[in-house]
């Protein structure tokens, strides 16, 4: 059985607390796969921010 490496978790719990700015226990109760979603969501949102600064620069 494999499970998903507590690193990783606590990666994606860093990452979406660092910026949704949501409690821990908030982040801690998502299911495994909605973490994994919100994390590709934040992930899309900041890459496009950063598309509409480098068009800008």
């Amino acid at each position: 059985m494999l499970r998903y490496p507590a690193e990783v978790i606590w990666q994606e719990i860093a990452y979406l607390a660092y910026h949704l700015h949501w409690p821990m226990d908030d982040l801690l109760d998502l299911e495994h796969m909605d973490r994994v979603r919100m994390v590709r969501a934040v992930a899309g949102l900041n890459e496009r921010a950063w598309e509409s600064v480098r068009e800008f620069a």
